[in-house]
């Protein structure tokens, strides 16, 4: 192929790779994407997150605190507590302490977790039962009427509880849980927040602070805070105050931390483990002290060497070892024994050894197979042994 020609297709093709170029980009249109990645990770770590923004937003300053134990040594007196997070683990120690440090001018809010049993007359809960507070199923309180009513205006409005104050105008608005109701047995409550069917929100005081407790706090996590009047309660709950929030009080200890990252480690530990265990548990014995060489005859010890080798060896091979070594001994005074006739050998070692020819021939003999007696086998020996001492 010519150059101008190589030149002229090099330029086509380029104008046409152009042109698709200019075609494709004519037909693409721009758009936007959004990819969710979901909460960040110390959102999903702390419900509670956007409630202490909104906190320090207001100009309150938040403290964290990890587990119930020191719970109220280091709490300075005018702050409030927001207890919000299991309280299983809580002992009757713990709770005195709490509740005197309420005495001391601080505010506790809480949330009820057991339900009143009527039989024990108590719920279990140290917080409520110290307070003479029970928390109970909605529908326990309400008879079938109201109960029909309740559900046929849930279809049509969500329930909301309401919370008047003396100095507004309109309640505000909260979506606490309504399937629970919390009741004052002491008549010690001077504010509550009230559902169509329950009470979710009571407040009473002791000493010189402050106790409010609710039914349930998730109107304060992160995807319901925003909602209805929620952040606007935390607000009037904590105002003037610092806060110490505590939505954690369980963690897991080295041992199930272990267990949940490091599962095959932990195995291949347990299996060197008990290899270790199954080798020292071995019966070893007591140690022997060596035995002193004079203790044996030689005679003692020709014999257990003899027995030795009979043992591991075997009758057929020793008889065998036995003539082999008395053809090689003969073969030193007659070359050529070996290309001999079995018969003819035993001529020769008869005349060699000076031995009678049936002696010879019946100690020549191939060894059986199977073992003989004791005695056969000694007198077989005997035999050998004498042929070989005449060579």
């Amino acid at each position: 192929m010519s150059r101008p020609r190589r030149l002229f297709l090099l330029a086509a093709g380029g104008l046409l790779l152009g042109l698709l170029l200019l075609f494709a980009l004519s037909k693409a249109t721009p758009y936007k994407e959004t990819i969710e990645h979901g909460p960040a990770p110390e959102v999903r770590s702390n419900p509670y997150l956007a409630a202490e923004r909104f906190l320090i937003d207001q100009g309150r300053a938040v403290d964290h605190a990890e587990g119930l134990g020191g719970l109220v040594e280091s709490r300075k007196n005018q702050q409030v507590l927001l207890l919000l997070g299991e309280r299983s683990t809580m002992t009757p120690g713990q709770a005195e302490r709490l509740l005197h440090w309420v005495d001391q001018g601080g505010h506790l809010v809480f949330v009820a977790e057991r339900i009143w049993d009527e039989k024990n007359g108590s719920s279990g809960d140290l917080l409520l039962d110290a307070l003479n507070l029970q928390q109970h199923e909605a529908g326990e309180n309400l008879d079938d009427s109201h109960t029909a009513d309740a559900a046929a205006n849930a279809e049509k409005r969500p329930a909301l509880t309401r919370l008047y104050l003396e100095n507004e105008d309109a309640p505000a608005y909260l979506a606490f849980d309504t399937n629970y109701h919390l009741y004052d047995a002491g008549g010690r409550a001077h504010a509550w927040a009230n559902s169509a069917s329950a009470t979710h929100m009571l407040q009473l005081r002791r000493g010189n602070g402050l106790i409010t407790a609710l039914t349930d706090s998730w109107i304060w996590q992160n995807d319901a805070i925003a909602q209805y009047d929620h952040a606007w309660l935390l607000w009037y709950l904590t105002q003037d105050r610092d806060v110490t929030l505590i939505y954690r009080t369980e963690h897991d200890d080295l041992l199930q931390r272990l267990l949940r990252y490091f599962p095959e480690a932990l195995a291949a530990l347990l299996l060197m483990l008990l290899a270790t265990l199954w080798h020292v548990a071995q019966r070893q014995g007591p140690l022997e002290a060596p035995a002193e060489r004079n203790r044996r005859r030689l005679q003692e010890h020709l014999r257990g060497t003899a027995d030795f080798l009979h043992r591991r060896v075997g009758q057929h091979r020793l008889i065998s070892s036995l003539q082999d070594d008395i053809l090689r001994q003969a073969q030193r005074r007659h070359p050529g024994l070996e290309t001999l006739e079995h018969a003819e050998q035993c001529q020769v070692l008869a005349r060699v050894s000076g031995t009678g020819a049936e002696t010879v021939t019946q100690a020549m003999l191939p060894p059986l197979k199977n073992p003989v007696s004791a005695a056969e086998f000694t007198r077989q020996v005997a035999r050998l042994q004498s042929i070989r001492n005449r060579l």
